[in-house]
């Protein structure tokens, strides 16, 4: 079994080598094992409440990771490389108000509360709404807040890959507009119930990067108080 020192050496030996991969070999794919790894540890990341507001759709098919091609100026590289090409979606707000269906569902569903104790989270979930963070009747704002917690699960999701050496990148740079249109068509979106949050390659590398890894000192981001 690894010591503590050497699972923390192997950690950052894995964020030392990962990059945001631009261009990704075409021929070497990742093992459908491996992708299933990555995806097992998006499932189990956290979010808020425990609410898991994404949904992560892996792009294959070949026509369709092309029509996506034009309104992703961030993936003209990813795309048409990566092994698997994952885009992200969040829930909108109709799903995350504390009186949804879904919301519901989890708690009875999933999660197998019983009556009392979803009465007690509903109250404080409800609260949290209104007042912490303000997102009751802003559905921009409770469809970003659902977003944010979709990062959560992509960086997971790019760590873990980086740890059995499989390259990533993530990607916001996308018309989400147009990239929204394209996943609906498909009917990806299920229905309205999602928009889309961020896109991720992954695969292996075509080449090595130009330079290492560059970053702010340490005493430079941390504040101790």
């Amino acid at each position: 079994m690894q010591s503590k020192e050497q699972t923390k050496q192997a950690v950052l030996d894995a964020f030392q080598n990962r990059h945001a991969t631009k261009a990704f070999d075409p021929t070497k794919k990742i093992s459908a094992e491996d992708f299933d790894f990555i995806l097992e540890t998006a499932r189990l990341s956290p979010s808020s409440f425990g609410f898991e507001p994404w949904r992560f759709v892996v792009i294959q098919n070949e026509e369709l990771r092309e029509k996506m091609k034009a309104s992703s100026w961030g993936a003209t590289g990813q795309l048409p490389t990566a092994s698997h090409f994952v885009v992200i979606l969040a829930r909108k707000a109709e799903d995350m108000v504390y009186s949804s269906p879904y919301i519901k569902h989890m708690m009875e569903d999933v999660k197998h509360m019983p009556p009392e104790a979803i009465e007690r989270l509903s109250s404080f979930y409800e609260t949290f709404q209104k007042s912490d963070f303000n997102l009751l009747g802003n559905d921009r704002a409770m469809f970003d807040w659902a977003t944010k917690q979709t990062y959560i699960a992509l960086g997971n999701m790019m760590t873990s890959a980086a740890m059995i050496g499989i390259d990533s990148c993530p990607i916001e740079g996308f018309d989400q507009e147009k990239i929204h249109d394209i996943l609906e068509e498909a009917g990806a979106l299920e229905g309205g119930h999602f928009g889309v949050a961020v896109m991720a390659a992954f695969g292996y590398r075509a080449e090595e990067p130009h330079r290492g890894k560059v970053r702010q000192a340490k005493e430079d981001i941390v504040k101790w108080m």
